[in-house]
């Protein structure tokens, strides 16, 4: 059976089970044995039951409650309850007459990322992929989420031993409700007293001059796209999806200068990359894809994904006892081999481009100038004894297959 916008039927329980969850928009289906009753399913599939009344002869709609939670029967009860109100006069001192949100955590999540989240902030896409983490509440109308619902949720990911996901997905979840309390969808967020559950240790993992040439060599085997976002990565000290999202737009490659525009960069500021001789050579050689702004990618459309795969095919090349890495850790190991070999403290933020909270303002629109040359002769460095452990280790592997 196909459903229109709003069509009426004899409501069984067997016809509510059977009600498919709704195309785009959600449709109603309203009850041939009690006058106003009907149902309203959404694109999650969630059905709450309503009614219209018409007191002192305007039309108000009002909440009963989402099934199978009220069941059918309750449901036509309380609609005559109601309607009886409405013929005594005492509609108005019903304390359930006022319809608060109908929209369920499904329902929620779309709009949240669109109007909030979009425009707010550049890891968007990440919140959304959080937010997946309750899928197992979507059903619910945002209203009835408990505090309890989501502890379970976070419990569940700790139990699978990501512990650290379950204080994302905590996070993501309590901006999600405060945004909601803002609109006055909800009058107070179930998870504001909700404290992350796991205590996080700052991660200080630095890639060694072992691990840093093999996969400098696993890069060559990658070729493009794969195999230069390495290397650059290595050698830049910059973020991985600046590097990854790097367009043909930011760079001037006769003057070896990289611009990162603030849409793109965390702080929202104007980042300036001089770029070592190095990191040039790798630039010029790669090929372009027509009519495509983007340096790494494989469609020419977006920039490069499967990270978690290409993270896998990495590894399968190192030891067995390698300890746990991430991409985010080549940009502490560029900083930390920057410091090994003399570059000052605020010269390494200046490259990375950290907030150091040491200069602002005008002092560091300024500064962001007077520390290029730093910045340029920094980088250069580094790249220098990326050239130097890579190429050493090469030489030695090069003279064990020789003996």
């Amino acid at each position: 059976m196909s459903y229109d916008a709003c069509m009426k039927q004899m409501l069984t329980t067997k016809s509510l089970d059977a009600m498919p969850p709704a195309a785009v928009k959600r449709y109603e289906v309203r009850d041939q044995k009690t006058n106003g009753l009907h149902v309203r399913v959404s694109t999650t599939g969630a059905k709450v039951f309503y009614t219209l009344v018409r007191p002192n002869g305007s039309r108000r709609r009002v909440k009963i409650g989402p099934y199978p939670v009220v069941s059918l029967a309750d449901a036509r009860r309380r609609a005559m309850e109601i309607a009886r109100d409405v013929e005594l006069g005492e509609f108005d001192k019903t304390p359930e007459v006022s319809e608060v949100s109908t929209d369920t955590l499904g329902e929620m999540i779309p709009k949240f990322i669109e109007l909030h989240a979009k425009p707010n902030t550049k890891d968007w896409k990440r919140t959304e992929s959080v937010l997946h983490k309750f899928d197992g509440l979507k059903d619910r109308p945002i209203d009835q989420i408990k505090r309890q619902d989501v502890s379970k949720v976070l419990d569940s990911i700790i139990a699978n031993g990501t512990p650290t996901r379950a204080n994302r997905a905590l996070s993501a979840i309590k901006k999600l409700m405060n945004w909601c309390v803002m609109r006055g969808d909800i009058e107070t967020s179930p998870v504001a007293l909700l404290r992350p559950p796991t205590r996080e240790i700052p991660r200080d993992r630095v890639l060694n001059d072992d691990e840093i040439p093999m996969i400098w060599q696993h890069s060559d085997a990658e070729d493009y796209p794969f195999g230069p976002f390495l290397k650059l990565l290595m050698m830049t000290g910059q973020r991985r999806a600046e590097v990854s999202d790097m367009r043909w737009s930011e760079l001037n490659l006769d003057e070896g200068i990289w611009e990162l525009p603030a849409s793109r960069v965390k702080n929202a500021r104007l980042h300036i990359v001089p770029l070592p001789p190095q990191a040039v050579d790798i630039l010029r050689s790669l090929h372009r894809f027509l009519d495509s702004d983007f340096v790494f990618t494989t469609t020419g459309r977006s920039a490069i994904s499967g990270f978690g795969r290409l993270k896998e095919r990495i590894e399968a090349t190192l030891p067995e006892n390698t300890p746990d890495w991430r991409f985010h850790d080549f940009r502490r190991t560029a900083s930390t081999g920057m410091a090994k070999i003399g570059v000052a403290p605020h010269v390494i933020d200046a490259v990375t481009n950290h907030k150091s909270g040491v200069v602002s303002g005008v002092g560091a629109t300024y500064n962001r100038y007077t520390y290029f040359n730093e910045k340029r002769e920094a980088l250069e460095l580094w790249a220098n004894e990326l050239t130097k452990i890579t190429t050493a280790r090469s030489e030695t592997s090069a003279g064990r297959k020789s003996e």
